[in-house]
């Protein structure tokens, strides 16, 4: 959650750090705007985009008549193509120095940077001498680093003591909101020897508000499109794009995929709608609205793959949320996997005029082809045509080594074994035949559940049964710590199936974990799956079978698909793991594909990867350094993803400055890894290179 400057330096109030008194008014309130601080004001734009100085954004007045009309001229501009909702009114300050101090939690390098530099202002991305370090994500901060910081400035020893207070009070809003960044630029030394954030941007992890929803008092709705704002009141995840087809699937991977199987085909795709895994009636009714009253969206696309959701009783959601009454448009339905035949058959028996049932996605395409209005936007997207390099495999395959394989008989653990989830869960994964000898919720410890029985501590499990691997179904707040709780007792493996884990607890209990024995599966992942002998995780058993390839994903729903393609062209799968969707995950692509280098089962690998982070890149880095010994083919979701916007999966973030998604193809290419464009040519490319 991005803070606008205002409502930055309102957390920044809260926290104790000195901010220039300001107010912030509207087109409505302007005319009778009266600042209660004397002229002359600087009249600032507040809105989500950078530059706002340059674009002109940023305006002096010296008086009631001059600031009326410098607050219109905002409020008409469009800064980064948002519209400026909202002004920020401020006195004019005396300033003796600028400079620069931020904390930014850093994904690439996994830690809690603190960032000072001796200038700010506008420029300060080219100042020189910027000290970066590396700093903790709880205590306090190390007095040397402040110190270090403080001789950045060129200010005098007097000012030592403010600036130290400072700093200690910037670290502390980090820790106690919840925050990705705190960026000050410019901090301001004043005439009269004050500290001062003259500006503030500020990030809040959007998995701690989950939690804190008390943090909401700092969200400006205004900053978002209408129907951002309503998906984000119903639980879905929602991006506008600039197409004309709707778009609302289950799972962000396979929504990604969809996205751009819309925009390559021309038919440009009106936004991203993760509907998830409650498409229940009510989430069903939301999303159709959403959709039906955009004007934007012409025709609506629904495409379902059945996992543990029954696209029968998505079906007859869909039924239900659609009535009795024509639908506001056309709706363009494609479903698979889990009881997709009865959900078509529910549809087609239903017969409602404005519904198509396509018999796959490439009949889906058609119809939306034939659907298509006269005056919808022609937007082109090109997909890549990188071809990869010859590759020369290493060394011959021989025997497992490492980790301790998940095969038939391997003893797993349930970690919150009581709630919902995980009881329904821990059914289907023993109805597959997976060996659950025990479970554990603190103060349930005696119970038993479905033939298993429960502890109150994994210590307490760990002591009665030998634990080959453990499930997480703990709730998100206290999920990290029980993940340490599991590598306290060494167990082998531990698959974190819980999303929305604040980002700063998951990197401090990677941290923890690192060098033991566990290894990690997560978070945020559908789980781990050896086709045929043991399955834990809450992916649908029924679409993987045993073979030769390793499957490896940041997407559940991916996983999903392509194992069921995959499965229907006789193509087996030895291993299959989500790595997971969020930023800080414990087994990457390196670390899995490392696993199954010397595995006799396996002869190849498929990797399902998304827009967004770097573990494609290390991966292609790591293959061509090592001599893989095994061909390797790659998809790519989100390739035509906005840059900057999430797109479910908390790591499904397009950022250009990494290389952007064509630099991340490049790499794969480079490494000899096969791209595929589409999921339907997963088939075939996987076959070519395990001949």
């Amino acid at each position: 959650m991005f803070l606008n400057e205002h409502q930055s330096k309102r957390l920044f109030e809260e926290a104790g750090i000195e901010t220039p008194q300001g107010i912030m008014t509207d087109s409505a309130g302007i005319e009778g705007c009266l600042p209660p601080f004397d002229a002359p004001w600087f009249v600032k734009a507040q809105v989500l985009a950078g530059g706002r100085g340059k674009a002109g954004g940023v305006r002096r007045a010296d008086d009631l008549a001059g600031l009326r009309d410098v607050a219109k001229d905002i409020l008409g501009m469009r800064i980064g193509g948002h519209a400026v909702p909202f002004v920020r009114i401020e006195p004019a300050t005396a300033i003796a120095r600028e400079c620069y101090v931020s904390f930014m939690v850093s994904r690439k390098r996994r830690e809690l940077l603190f960032t000072a530099s001796g200038s700010g202002g506008v420029e300060v991305e080219s100042g020189q001498g910027a000290l970066v370090r590396a700093v903790p994500l709880t205590g306090e901060m190390p007095e040397h680093v402040i110190r270090s910081a403080f001789f950045c400035t060129g200010v005098g020893r007097e000012h030592w003591a403010g600036f130290r207070e400072f700093v200690l009070r910037l670290h502390g809003a980090v820790r106690d909101y919840g925050l990705l960044l705190a960026e000050v630029n410019p901090l301001v030394l004043t005439g009269d020897g004050r500290w001062l954030a003259l500006d503030g941007k500020v990030e809040v992890d959007d998995n701690v508000v989950d939690i804190r929803p008390d943090l909401l008092r700092f969200h400006t709705p205004e900053h978002l499109a209408p129907e951002e704002n309503a998906a984000r009141e119903a639980g879905l995840s929602y991006v506008e794009l600039k197409g004309w087809v709707g778009l609302l699937v289950n799972g962000a991977g396979l929504a990604m995929a969809t996205m751009d199987l819309l925009n390559f085909s021309g038919l440009a795709a009106a936004n991203f709608m993760d509907l998830g895994g409650a498409a229940d009636v009510p989430r069903m009714r939301r999303a159709l609205e959403l959709l039906f009253g955009n004007p934007q969206v012409r025709v609506v696309c629904v495409n379902l793959f059945g996992g543990i959701v029954s696209c029968a009783a998505v079906a007859g959601a869909l039924v239900e949320a659609l009535g009795d009454g024509r639908a506001a448009k056309p709706v363009v339905v494609r479903m698979d996997g889990f009881e997709a035949a009865e959900g078509r058959q529910l549809l087609e028996r239903r017969a409602h005029p404005d519904v198509h049932v396509a018999r796959d996605i490439d009949h889906a395409l058609d119809l939306l082809r034939h659907l298509r209005p006269a005056d919808a936007p022609d937007i082109v997207f090109t997909p890549g045509t990188e071809k990869p390099v010859p590759r020369i495999h290493g060394g011959a395959a021989g025997t497992r080594r490492g980790t301790p394989h998940l095969g038939k008989g391997a003893r797993v653990l349930v970690q919150g074994i009581t709630g919902r989830s995980a009881q329904l869960h821990t059914r289907l994964m023993l109805d597959y035949g997976t060996n659950i000898v025990a479970g554990v919720t603190p103060f349930k410890g005696g119970q038993v559940t479905q033939g298993v029985p429960v502890y109150d501590s994994v210590h307490e499990a760990c002591r009665q049964h030998d634990i080959d691997a453990t499930i997480l179904f703990v709730p998100a707040a206290f999920a990290a710590d029980s993940l340490l709780e599991a590598v306290a007792e060494g167990i082998p493996w531990a698959v974190c199936i819980t999303e929305g884990i604040p980002q700063k607890d998951m990197l401090r209990a990677l941290r923890v974990a690192r060098g033991a024995r566990t290894r990690i599966i997560g978070p945020n992942t559908p789980g781990i799956i050896v086709p045929g002998a043991c399955k834990v995780g809450i992916m649908p058993g029924n679409v993987f079978s045993p073979g030769p390839l390793a499957v490896f994903s940041r997407s559940g729903t991916l996983t999903y698909e392509a194992a069921a393609r995959l499965s229907a062209a006789g193509i087996g799968q030895s291993l299959c793991a989500g790595v997971g969707g969020d930023p800080y995950i414990g087994s990457d692509f390196v670390s899995l594909c490392e696993l199954v280098r010397d595995d006799e089962a396996t002869q190849g690998v498929l990797v399902l990867g998304e827009v967004g982070g770097t573990a494609e890149e290390e991966l292609a880095a790591w293959v061509r350094e090592t001599a893989f010994p095994k061909p390797v083919v790659s998809f790519v979701a989100g390739r035509t993803a906005p840059p900057g916007r999430r797109l479910g999966h908390a790591g499904a973030i397009l950022d250009e400055a990494d290389g952007g998604i064509a630099g991340k193809v490049r790499a794969l290419c480079d490494a000899g890894i096969a791209v595929c464009p589409d999921l339907g040519s997963l088939p075939a490319a996987v076959r070519q290179a395990l001949r």
